[in-house]
């Protein structure tokens, strides 16, 4: 039997259809060698079936398949194959051939569980936003304006300088009409969505504390009403006459910010462009108007006290009081913060029904008019509650909530580890893809952990690890997960990739910003683009990646937009990448098949060599790199992504060492296999 011609996965070349209904028939096909097998059954919890053989592939083809109709209830269906010839039977599942059944990488369907259709492979771009572009300095945070975590806020008014270590004070001044100003060059760029991190009234830059979740920060936004005074030097952080209580809490400004975000994502929907906000729900800030521990709040007319204030407010429930007896209001008493910070209290959402319908509001308020945004990305999705059955009770009301209010609306969470428990079709639709993509790309491509912390030399070019975990966490999601899993390089968490490059361990306070711009490799950086580009879900670029900005792990990871001395080169190159990405059908839902049981290298093994396929239909790509930094002669199995046994496959990008070729180039294909040369550092997509 030829194991390497076995092939089956959740796409719609072999679930038909892909996202079927309650009680609806589907069509499974299972894809073998032409005249290689007795017979292929499907397996399931109530016994084993008989595939037939579909007519109709023609004498060309290498392949024969087998299909079989199954009808759904309104349960998860499980399944995987039996193959059989006249000597040896084999099973297949969602991480491939095996010699027995393996339960856990069964194939599933999740009857009525659909992700968007405008997610599946969309070109994201995330912006940190007061780094990104500032459009309007007349809502600059000023220096001394607020105190905050032991000090003042500061204005900078160098863009270029490195974000200090204790930078969550720092305002650098980008906003939304920053943004807006930007549109035609990230449409042109041909990103498609766009996701921010927190907008909501904040006093932090990254806005992860967050102070009122109804209105957009007037700081990003518009400021119509200033007044106020900002702090002198050593007054107190319970000064309530502030410029920041004026700025954040005046209804003029808050409702001219939200307008001004109305008008954004206009913008963007006018354009065909969409947004995703950033939901902070596991906790807030100590500066919102439900604690109010700064007192900011406190005695004014539209605002009932917050908890930390009085024992009598409406909030009390908000929050878990470790010491609340009466006599230790308002200042001698804790409450539990998010990993200990008393800046982030955790919302305590198991003791209060309002607080649990307030968010669920929020979660619906956003999606629907006049706001209308595509969608949630979940900060710490899995950390929200006190225990986890309720998280996943929440999850399921929040899907509800969101989805009723727009059906079509993305719901992506952040999350470390086996995310499969939350992606059953009824919580959260996808994840920010580190297991099955960031990690595996960034240990393959340059032995570096993703905050730098760590270099494992023998991680570095191990195909047979990469290949071993990625297919084991791309096995955890269903495949509509895994067509819109945010597929990132780097984000506001990690080391950006370009720094990884350069094998440096460590942090910004020990290395310095400097070193996180030495010896870096492009060439890589551009290997990493290509998979990013080529590989199953969303690739989502954060900000100023595509001009060749580095950074050690935050704060260092968040500099500002290099306006006027970007790498050109690198945008053009991304450019040319999204392109590829968005003319083929085939890298927006098409099968993934690493090739790399077939593959034969002239010059050694296969350490520091990749190849995979994506094919759907008539669109067939094959993506070589290699991450050596010598030339290998490599010989790929082209037949295994379906493309024709003679035929001839064109040349869609080069990547090398010295820069990049989109030139046209033919390469021929004999008996299946291509043969190319790969330079140094290089990455390879052909179409055939």
């Amino acid at each position: 039997m030829n194991i390497q011609a076995l092939f089956c996965d959740g796409t719609a070349g072999y679930v038909i259809p892909q996202e079927p209904r309650e009680n609806e028939s589907v069509r499974l096909r299972f894809r073998t060698a032409r005249d290689d097998v007795k017979r292929v059954r499907l397996m399931t919890a109530v016994g084993g079936y008989d595939l037939e053989k579909e007519k109709g592939n023609g004498n060309d083809s290498e392949f024969d398949y087998y299909v079989i109709t199954w009808r759904l209830n309104e349960n998860p269906f499980r399944y995987c194959f039996e193959i059989q010839d006249e000597e040896e039977t084999y099973y297949y599942g969602r991480c491939g051939v095996s010699k027995e059944i393996v339960e856990f990488y069964n194939f599933v369907i999740v009857p009525g569980f659909s992700t968007p259709d405008w997610a599946k492979g969309a070109v994201m771009y995330q912006i940190f936003t007061d780094r990104f572009y500032n459009g309007d300095k007349s809502n600059d945070v000023e220096t001394n304006e607020y105190y905050y975590i032991g000090g003042y806020s500061r204005k900078v008014t160098d863009w270029d300088k490195y974000p200090d270590a204790m930078g969550v004070r720092e305002f650098y001044g980008g906003d939304l009409k920053g943004v807006m100003e930007k549109l035609d060059y990230l449409q042109d760029l041909g990103v498609e969505v766009l996701y921010f991190n927190p907008l909501f009234v904040s006093p932090s830059n990254h806005k992860y504390d967050i102070q009122d979740y109804d209105y957009i920060d007037p700081h990003y936004g518009v400021i119509v009403e200033d007044g106020g005074e900002v702090l002198a030097e050593g007054e107190t952080k319970n000064r309530k006459a502030t410029k920041y209580q004026k700025r954040v809490t005046d209804l003029k400004n808050l409702e001219a910010s939200n307008q001004l975000f109305i008008e954004l994502v206009e913008e963007l929907h006018r354009r065909g462009m969409k947004i995703i906000l950033d939901g902070v729900f596991n906790h807030c800030g100590s500066f919102n108007k439900w604690m109010d521990r700064e007192r900011i709040y406190e005695g004014q007319e539209d605002y009932e006290p917050g908890a930390y204030v009085s024992s009598k407010s409406p909030y009390k429930s908000y929050f878990h009081f470790i010491n609340d007896s009466e006599e230790n209001w308002p200042y001698n008493h804790a409450y539990d913060g998010w990993w200990g910070h008393d800046t982030l209290p955790k919302l305590n959402y198991e003791d209060s029904v309002k607080l649990e319908n307030y968010i669920l509001y929020i979660g619906r308020k956003w999606v629907s008019p006049p706001y209308n945004v595509d969608g949630w990305r979940l900060d710490v999705a899995a950390d929200l509650g006190q225990t986890n059955g309720y998280n996943h009770l929440f999850w399921k009301k929040f899907r509800k909530a969101v989805k009723d209010a727009n059906p079509d609306a993305l719901i992506l969470a952040e999350h470390y580890g086996d995310p499969s428990e939350w992606l059953q079709g009824d919580e959260w639709d996808t994840v920010m893809n580190y297991d099955a993509f960031m990690e595996p790309v960034t240990w393959f491509l340059t032995g570096m952990e993703k905050h730098s912390d760590e270099q494992r030399e023998e991680l570095r070019g191990n195909t047979d690890n990469f290949v071993g975990s990625i297919t084991h966490h791309m096995g955890n999601m269903l495949t509509p997960s895994l067509q819109v899993a945010m597929n990132e390089l780097s984000n506001h968490d990690h080391s950006r990739f370009l720094t990884r490059t350069n094998y440096m361990v460590g942090r910004v306070e020990h290395l310095g910003p400097e070193a996180a711009n030495e010896y870096v490799n492009l060439a890589v950086m551009r290997e990493a683009v290509v998979m990013q580009m080529t590989w199953i879900g969303a690739p989502t670029v954060y900000y100023g990646d595509e001009a060749g900005v580095c950074g050690f792990t935050d704060p260092d990871n968040r500099r500002t937009y290099p306006w006027g001395h970007e790498n050109r080169e690198l945008i053009a190159f991304h450019k040319e990448m999204i392109r590829i990405h968005k003319e083929h059908p085939a890298l927006l839902t098409g099968s993934l098949n690493i090739l790399n049981g077939s593959i034969k290298v002239s010059n050694g093994d296969e350490h520091n060599i990749l190849a995979y396929g994506r094919f759907q239909g008539d669109d067939r790509i094959v993506v070589i790199i290699n991450n050596r930094s010598e030339l290998a002669e490599v010989t790929v199995p082209a037949w295994l992504a379906e493309v024709p046994m003679k035929c001839r496959m064109e040349k869609l990008m080069y990547s090398y060492q010295e820069g990049y070729s989109v030139d046209y180039e033919e390469y021929l294909v004999e008996d299946g296999e291509v043969v190319v040369n790969m330079g140094a550092y290089s990455a390879l997509v052909l179409c055939g």
